[in-house]
C-alpha cells in the first residue's frame, strides 16, 4: 500500500461544500481505502491505497458527490509530490503562511511576462514546477493583485494550500514511515 494524500478543492470555504471531517474520514474508509487521517476542515485527507490517482480522485468525487450532494475538485498525490511541492521552490526560511501551493491537472504555461509584472508592485514572487505553481505573497495572500487575478494564468482545475499545511500533511505522511510512502502516484 501507497500513502497517498487527498485535496479537495473549496470545501468548507465560506458556508459553501459543507464537508465534515469525521463523516470524510467515514466515507475514505467506507471505500476501502486505508489508515485514513484528514487535516483541518479544508479537505485534505492522508490515506493508504494501491489504486492510482486518476481512480482514486473519481472514486472520491463520487462518493461526495453522493453522500454529500457536491462533488469538488479532487486532487490525489503520491508523497513524493508533497515532498517536492514543500521543498522545490527558492522561497526556504520565508513564514510558510505567506508560501502558497498550486496544484494543477496539467502542467502549467502562464504568461510570463504578466506575472511578472503582477509580481512586482507588491513584492510577490513564484516559481513554477511541473503540475504546481508556488506563490510568495509577503504582503499576505488577500492583498496580492496577483494571487487576485492568477486563476486567469493557471490550468484549471486547481486547488492552494499555504506551505504550513504542505508540511503538516508532509508531517503525517513521514510519520507512517512505509517504503511504499515514495511511490509514484
Amino acid at each position: 500500500m501507497s500513502t497517498r494524500i487527498a485535496l479537495l478543492r473549496g470545501v468548507n470555504v465560506g458556508g459553501a461544500g459543507k464537508l465534515p471531517m469525521a463523516a470524510f474520514r467515514d466515507l475514505l474508509t467506507g471505500m476501502g481505502l486505508h489508515r485514513v487521517e484528514t487535516y483541518i476542515q479544508s479537505g485534505n485527507a492522508v490515506f493508504e491505497s494501491d489504486l492510482a490517482a486518476p481512480d482514486l480522485e473519481a472514486m472520491i468525487r463520487g462518493g461526495i458527490a453522493t453522500r454529500f450532494g457536491f462533488a469538488p475538485e479532487t486532487f490525489v498525490l503520491g508523497a513524493h509530490d508533497l515532498a517536492a511541492a514543500l521543498h522545490d521552490h527558492p522561497f526556504a526560511g520565508v513564514d510558510p503562511r505567506f508560501v502558497h501551493v498550486f496544484f494543477l491537472k496539467a502542467p502549467p504555461q502562464p504568461d510570463l511576462a504578466a506575472l511578472r509584472a503582477l509580481a512586482r508592485p507588491a513584492g510577490d514572487a513564484w516559481h513554477l514546477a511541473p503540475r504546481r505553481f508556488t506563490l510568495l505573497t509577503p504582503g499576505g495572500f488577500g492583498t496580492s493583485k496577483l494571487a487576485e487575478v492568477l486563476p486567469r494564468y493557471l490550468p484549471k482545475p486547481m486547488t492552494a494550500r499555504n506551505l504550513r499545511t504542505v508540511a503538516a500533511l508532509q508531517a503525517m505522511v513521514a510519520a507512517r514511515g512505509a517504503p511504499g510512502d515514495l511511490a509514484q502516484a
